[in-house]
């Protein structure tokens, strides 16, 4: 009967000992990247920390660590559904960007808006892009003036092939703002607002409805005024409000000699009334590089320069002009 208790007790001292075994292999494999080292009596006795694990006489005890309280910003692109009275600025405003960069963001956005239909908005300050035939993460950087690392790291890419229709979210510095695609600052003077096209210039007719007979109907009213008039002599330099691709330059019905501008954030700026254009069609230019100089052409009454600015294809306020 003895001898039956002890092979017992040898049993159950055997199957404890697979058990502990079984247990420290287990653990040994959840973490993989431990690796503590001999530890001597005295270092038990006395406590020893090894990484995330305190090593004591009697415990091992796991330190606490830091769990992020609040959620983690989302790099995929917003879609937001324009409501009823939404404008560019309040829905800029309800996503902290500026307006700008919601027009930027969706090319070929006509005002007035239309309720119900989807934009794509980003997270953070920036852009979204969809990928053309012929982007690569390198192109993309140069153009939007980012360290190409950045943009491959922000998206969650690893090599430099980029399927085109895939949409991208590009941070962009606003102190910085847009490049033109050589990579240089589109916007160096003051990024994001308008250098006044002639410096020091008066403006002598504001935009808005105006009593002046030669000005065309818009918008409802008999006259208005779609853009900014600035006194200015014949041949005196015209320069780029903000950077952007020359769309068009020649002749345009009461406009008369004229140069379109399509701003790197999509907005479009049209210099009317020139005596001559100094830039081609396609051509980059920068703020401040002169695009032609003024006359009185077309629907004029004498020299002067109507700069009109067209956001989403709609004559829009461009606002105080720097340096007039």
């Amino acid at each position: 009967m003895q001898r039956i208790h002890r092979y017992m007790t040898h049993a159950v001292v055997l199957a404890l000992a697979a058990a502990i075994f079984s247990y420290s292999a287990t653990d040994r494999s959840f973490f993989p990247s431990f690796h503590a080292g001999p530890v001597s009596a005295a270092a038990a006795s006395e406590g020893l920390a090894v990484g995330d694990f305190s090593l004591g006489r009697d415990s091992v005890i796991i330190k606490p660590i830091s769990i992020p309280t609040s959620p983690l910003v989302s790099r995929a692109p917003i879609v937001h559904i324009i409501g009823r009275d939404e404008t560019l600025e309040s829905i800029g405003q309800q996503f902290n960007l500026s307006w700008r960069e919601v027009l930027w963001s969706n090319p070929g956005l006509r005002m007035p808006l239309t309720v119900g239909r989807p934009i794509k908005l980003p997270p953070v300050p920036g852009v979204v892009v969809v990928v053309r035939t012929g982007d690569t993460p390198a192109s993309l950087a140069t153009k939007y003036g980012v360290d190409q690392t950045i943009l491959l790291g922000f998206n969650g890419l690893r090599g430099p092939q980029l399927t085109p229709g895939t949409v991208l979210v590009i941070p962009v510095d606003p102190a910085q703002g847009p490049n033109l695609s050589s990579g240089v600052p589109a916007d160096p003077v003051e990024p994001g607002q308008f250098l006044c096209p002639i410096v020091g210039a008066k403006i002598i007719q504001q935009f808005g409805p105006t009593s002046f007979a030669v000005e065309p109907p818009f918008g409802g009213y008999l006259h208005f005024h779609t853009g900014l008039d600035l006194l200015a002599g014949y041949g005196t330099p015209i320069v780029a409000a903000a950077g952007g691709r020359v769309t068009a330059a020649g002749d345009a019905d009461y406009f008369g000699t004229r140069v379109e501008v399509t701003d790197s954030f999509g907005l479009v700026e049209i210099y009317a009334h020139m005596e001559l254009v100094n830039v081609s069609v396609g051509q980059e230019v920068q703020q401040g590089k002169i695009v032609g100089f003024v006359g009185s052409t077309g629907l004029s009454v004498g020299a002067h320069l109507h700069f009109q600015l067209e956001v989403g294809g709609m004559p829009t306020d461009p606002g105080p002009l720097i340096g007039c």
